[in-house]
């Protein structure tokens, strides 16, 4: 029995000694593609209130409003090509920047990975990156969230500095409610194994990566099944352009997050809107955030401006570019007659 309880007890220093080094990993994010690469023209950074550092890239014009885009979940600033295109062309300042473990970001504490903060992250990039000035927020999916915690965690500057919103195939809450996912936080939460279950995938996510593949037949499938629409996924090298897009984000910073989608609940945020001009777009086959979203968001916001495309999936911006970019700058003008006004 002696010899039974040092042996034990090694046991048990080496598990818990496995687990701190789990733990560690989950504080870091591997290297991404967007690493490798060198930095473009008119990059900058900006450290957010708990120490992270978030890339900004700041796209100059001589013009009196800003547009700034916030990116979705797992995706980075580069799924906005085209609307920034448009923006040049259009004589628009456009700010972008990549959400703190995405892109060329660094990765803070796990407990940090909620929409909650990315909202404040935004307050930082309009703080200090973005110049005097009206600004539009365009936010797509995830981004739409940290919008609207923006709204709930600083109404006051809605009006008087920001002066326009759009939402892009996003939700203002009850995401996990319906189909195959909702079913099983359903059961999970009867059970009282919800918070396990997202504990352990933040746990084992270092080990899941450390043997991810990417580029696989499956993951596009995926990609193709869930960020394309009915009509909108002919193109078989742009699937694949979107699947290495959001492959590049680590397993460690997307288990992170799957908790704040679960909670997620902004309606109430959306008041903070009703002063300025908005306009919510979405696919009418959107899978990830259902039109049903976007309808009880305009419900809420009766002066918005609702854009539905048929047959169009979560990745509008880059499948039906040309009705976002159109209703992206039909926005700034609708701001910029109403300041004039």
């Amino acid at each position: 029995m002696r010899r039974t309880v040092p042996a034990l007890l090694t046991v048990v220093l080496a598990v818990l000694g496995g687990l701190s080094v789990l733990l560690r990993r989950l504080a870091s994010r591997p290297p991404s593609v967007a690493d490798r690469e060198a930095l473009p023209p008119g990059s900058t950074s900006v450290t957010t209130e708990d120490g992270v550092r978030l890339h900004v890239e700041v796209e100059e014009a001589d013009s009196d409003l800003t547009v700034v885009l916030v990116h979705g979940f797992t995706a980075r600033l580069g799924e906005f090509e085209l609307q920034r295109d448009a923006l040049r062309r259009a004589g628009v300042r456009a700010v972008l920047y990549d959400h703190r473990g995405h892109g060329r970001s660094a990765w803070g504490p796990p407990r940090a990975a909620t929409t909650a903060q990315l909202g404040r992250d935004l307050a930082v990039v309009l703080d200090e990156v973005v110049p005097p000035g009206p600004v539009v927020l365009l936010g797509h999916s995830m981004g739409g969230m940290t919008v609207m915690a923006l709204a709930r965690q600083r109404p006051e500057l809605f009006g008087p500095r920001v002066a326009g919103v759009l939402l892009l195939a996003t939700s203002a809450g009850e995401l996990v409610h319906t189909g195959v996912v909702g079913s099983g936080v359903r059961v999970l939460r009867r059970l009282r194994l919800l918070g396990a279950y997202l504990w352990w995938l933040r746990l084992l996510s270092p080990v899941l990566e450390r043997f991810r593949r990417r580029g696989t037949v499956a993951g596009r499938a995926f990609t193709r099944r869930y960020l394309f629409g009915r009509d909108d996924a002919d193109d078989p090298a742009l699937v694949t352009e979107v699947q290495r897009m959001l492959e590049e984000t680590p397993l460690t910073v997307s288990a992170a997050f799957w908790a704040t989608f679960v909670s997620h609940d902004e309606l109430a945020s959306l008041q903070a809107l009703r002063g300025v001009p908005v306009t919510v777009v979405c696919g009418t086959h959107d899978r990830l955030t259902p039109l049903a979203h976007s309808r009880r968001i305009a419900a809420v916001l009766p002066d918005a401006e609702l854009v539905v495309v048929p047959g169009a999936g979560h990745s509008v911006n880059v499948t039906r570019y040309q009705v976002v970019d159109d209703a992206l700058l039909g926005l700034v003008e609708r701001v910029r007659a109403r300041a004039a006004a």
